[in-house]
């Protein structure tokens, strides 16, 4: 079992990219989303002040980017307390439809997966096993019970992934950036549990996600998502490095260095040999 927990760890952080869409200003002109507001009218001190212009805000970290699709190379170390070596993978975004990637160590592959509305599927070439999960897996790995397939891609694509609201959370800014913290538990129910955390998101003044903290308040759960090294690809905002700690009754952690990007159509060929063996998860 543990030879799953890389592979359906990293659905959660290979290619973590993240698009904008471009804004028209009152004068028909388009505008880059990424704009920081002029200084004269917000010049934030470095503790931290209430943002004026909030529906800016959240027009950048909530509406979600529009994209075809997307092929990012990247690096990938995952620690679990095992030894697991460098991964070289290939992921492949199509928007609403799925995530496939491709791994390989030392130039053999040795995984692949597919993330879908329907659920997730992989395979381990290394084993000869093979698994067809829902997303209640993947949740249990992670130490939380709300991620589904669109709260995931969101998660790929570097954005806002939990719910927020004005009335919810205290928004605040300073020159670093902006920051979101619950004022109360936020209280997830799903099919399978109720949970309630404590969130803090943080975001860079060009409204760049710069991390995100789940910390369970009934538990030692905790799971925290940062992403650095922010460029532009394309028209495309994304990051180059993004880490995933996870604490409490499972920890783990990833580290992703995104080295290529690619908007480019590609197949994204997915078949289990029939000499495979499957995994039941429990």
């Amino acid at each position: 079992m543990k030879n799953w927990i890389p592979i359906l760890l990293i659905f959660l952080t290979l290619s973590s990219c993240k698009t904008r869409n471009t804004a028209k200003n009152n004068r028909g002109n388009t505008q880059d989303s990424t704009m920081v507001a002029d200084d004269s009218r917000n010049n934030p001190k470095d503790a931290n002040e209430p943002v004026r212009d909030k529906l800016t805000f959240y027009e950048h970290v909530i509406i979600q980017p529009k994209f075809e699709q997307i092929k990012i190379n990247s690096k990938v170390n995952v620690e679990t307390g095992s030894f697991i070596p460098t991964l070289d993978a290939t992921i492949y975004i199509e928007n609403d439809k799925k995530v496939w990637m491709n791994l390989q160590a030392l130039l053999f592959n040795v995984a692949r997966g597919i993330a879908t509305p329907e659920g997730i599927k992989g395979q381990d070439k290394t084993s000869k096993t093979y698994i067809d999960s829902d997303f209640d897996y993947l949740n249990n790995l992670l130490n939380v019970n709300f991620i589904d397939y669109k709260s995931l891609e969101k998660i790929l694509m570097g954005r806002t992934f939990v719910k927020i609201s004005d009335s919810q959370f205290t928004l605040t800014q300073n020159a670093q950036g902006f920051k979101m913290v619950s004022n109360n538990n936020q209280k997830i129910v799903t099919d399978q549990k109720t949970r309630e955390y404590k969130i803090v998101l943080n975001y860079d003044t060009n409204y760049d996600l710069l991390s995100v903290n789940l910390k369970d308040v009934l538990s030692t759960d905790e799971l925290e998502i940062s992403y650095s090294n922010w460029n532009e690809y394309s028209g495309i905002r994304l990051p180059k490095n993004v880490k995933i700690i996870i604490k409490g009754s499972k920890s783990s952690q990833i580290l992703l260095e995104n080295t290529k990007f690619d908007f480019s159509r590609m197949e994204t060929p997915y078949s289990v040999p029939s000499s495979y063996k499957k995994i039941e998860i429990k």
